[in-house]
């Protein structure tokens, strides 16, 4: 009888196994704890969505909506789409549980996979990692201010440092109109294919997105919007400015970003790594004053962003650091006999509850292999215990930094090495 052929992970899709997955894990964490510490409570978010939430939330304009949906029919014939990223969930569920009608700003952060059909690369996957922050209900520049804080804080506790911060202003509803008929004269002069000149009907500004050479050498005297400012626009740009000075948060204005989803409003911003290559963003994000209405709500305004968690390990790896340790474990248990494990089970379950990361050998191996897992798993310590020690009363305590060993009395072990992990 032939073997059964294997499975692999969906083209595009990574895993995250030990021990590079406690990275993945410290990562996520550390950008988490930024936003928690601004107080942003938890959001779970549903992995899918009714697909007109995102076609118009997000914009039908955009690539994400045109080309890069997981979309697909469920067995009630209703078209559901799996989260392409996250803001358009947020809103909904605030609308829906009426949190836009308490205490403002709505402060909420959440991580895990969001999904877009693109070409595999390093840095771009088809199920990408994300930490994002929405703060909903107050048009503050201080607010703006905070959002690129926490974010550019998330970024700094892992240590990394080769980053930098790009922002921008797309304008308001006082200044987009005329600006946009500007960029349309501009453009319809242009030698523009036809998928193109579609897209500056719908939303010029995504052609000043486009990264084709020829395009962005045809748009290199186009008007921009920093340009065309109305006063109340400019003045809470200036202000966002002023805030991220005091803040100490350094940053650089880039007049030609244009962020891939169509809902973006005033502040806008990217933080870019130069040593992920082409695809050199890591997390951005900005203010999408008109979002909340569009979707049914109140008519609020509100600022976000979403970070790259996949992106930040690469960064990492791009400067030499990483993040998080590799081990499994502090203490390893090696019973040598079934007396021993039968000793060394509930000792090891009496160090899990007093919070300490305990593994034990399994399976009857010997001691050599035991000790040889002990050193994989990371562990600081290995307690040792056969016949001799348990006619004893004690157990052996060896620390696999320096290999010194000692023997304490099994009624001590619990504090012993207490006192020993809580020194690393």
């Amino acid at each position: 009888m032939s073997k059964p052929s294997t499975f692999s992970a969906p083209k595009g899709v990574p895993d995250y196994v030990p021990p590079q997955s406690a990275e993945f894990v410290a990562v996520r964490d550390g950008l988490t704890r930024a936003a928690r510490l601004a107080g942003y409570g938890h959001i779970e978010l549903p992995i899918f969505e009714d697909t007109g939430l995102f076609a118009r939330g997000v914009g039908e304009s955009t690539d994400v909506v045109s080309k890069e949906m997981y979309t697909f029919a469920d067995r009630g014939d209703r078209s559901v789409t799996l989260r392409p990223e996250g803001t358009a969930g947020v809103m909904r569920a605030v609308i829906e549980h009426g949190l836009d009608r308490g205490q403002l700003p709505v402060k909420l952060s959440y991580s895990g996979p969001f999904f877009r059909y693109e070409r595999p690369q390093a840095g771009r996957y088809r199920q990408l990692q994300q930490v994002g922050v929405e703060a909903i209900g107050v048009d503050d520049p201080a607010l703006d201010a905070e959002v690129i804080a926490v974010a550019d804080a998330g970024f700094r506790s892992l240590g990394l440092e080769g980053f930098r911060l790009e922002i921008t202003s797309l304008g308001d509803e006082t200044c987009r109109p005329q600006y946009r008929e500007l960029l349309q004269q501009f453009l319809f002069k242009l030698d523009l294919d036809e998928e193109t000149r579609r897209r500056a009907e719908i939303n010029p500004l995504r052609v000043l997105d486009d990264k084709r050479p020829h395009v962005r050498e045809m748009t290199a005297d186009a008007p921009l919007m920093l340009d065309h400012l109305s006063d109340t626009a400019k003045a809470h740009f200036d202000e966002v400015r002023s805030h991220l000075d005091a803040l100490g948060v350094p940053y650089t204005i880039n007049p030609r970003m244009v962020r891939g989803l169509d809902y973006y409003t005033k502040t806008t911003f990217e933080f870019v790594h130069d040593g992920l290559g082409a695809q050199s963003g890591i997390g951005g994000g900005g203010r999408y004053d008109g979002l909340m209405a569009q979707l049914g709500g109140q008519p609020l305004s509100g600022i976000g962003f979403g970070l790259g968690v996949d992106r930040t390990v690469l960064a990492l790896a791009a400067e030499g650091r990483t993040a998080g340790s590799p081990a499994r474990c502090e203490v390893f248990c090696v019973p040598m006999g079934e007396a021993a494990k039968s000793t060394l089970v509930p000792i090891a379950h009496r160090l899990r509850a007093a919070g300490i990361r305990v593994d034990l050998a399994y399976g009857g191996r010997g001691v050599k292999g035991a000790m040889k897992a002990a050193d994989r798993s990371g562990a600081v310590v290995a307690l040792v215990l056969g016949e001799r020690e348990l006619e004893a009363g004690e157990i052996v305590v060896k620390d696999l930094r320096t290999g010194e060993q000692h023997t304490v009395p099994l009624d001590d072990v619990v504090a012993r090495v207490g006192d020993v992990v809580a020194r690393t």
